[in-house]
């Protein structure tokens, strides 16, 4: 599966099958996204695999360690490492085939906008689970 940015200055490829995506509603990902949430999959570092454009990619990092990485270029959100891990986060938006993915969590819908309607999919967290207990939910499919 390969992906790109907006501009196609920065591309990146996953093997393998992909797992089940989550959607989060807090408000750094409102604003990260100018979205109602974002919608990201979490592959094994060794799945993932830049294929070009990694001198465009530009970060932002916040005090509580939120961090944002995106095309110099043209401002999309791009893939980055979990701290401390060696998985990747990535923006299902930035795909380019078309996948049969599921929504298997939504977080922090406590904190969603209060416009917004999340879809009764997959299982709701008022916060965030535990990364253990969210790696096991998004990649349930690949287990079945």
């Amino acid at each position: 599966m390969r992906g790109t940015c907006l501009c196609g200055a920065v591309k990146f490829e996953i093997t393998d099958t992909l797992p089940n995506i989550y959607q989060c509603h807090c408000s750094l990902c409102r604003k990260s996204t100018g979205a109602f949430a974002n919608a990201a999959l979490i592959v094994p570092g060794n799945q993932f695999q830049w294929v070009s454009g990694q001198g465009c990619i530009n970060s932002y990092e916040n005090e509580s360690g939120y961090r944002s990485d995106f095309c110099a270029k043209c401002g999309s959100p791009l893939p980055n490492s979990l701290k401390g891990k060696t998985d990747y986060w990535v923006p299902v938006g930035l795909l380019e085939d078309k996948a049969n993915l599921e929504v298997a969590a939504h977080l922090h819908v406590g904190s969603k906008a209060s416009w917004e309607v999340i879809a009764t999919g997959g299982v709701h967290y008022q916060d965030a689970p535990d990364l253990d207990c969210l790696y096991q939910l998004l990649r349930k499919n690949l287990d079945a």
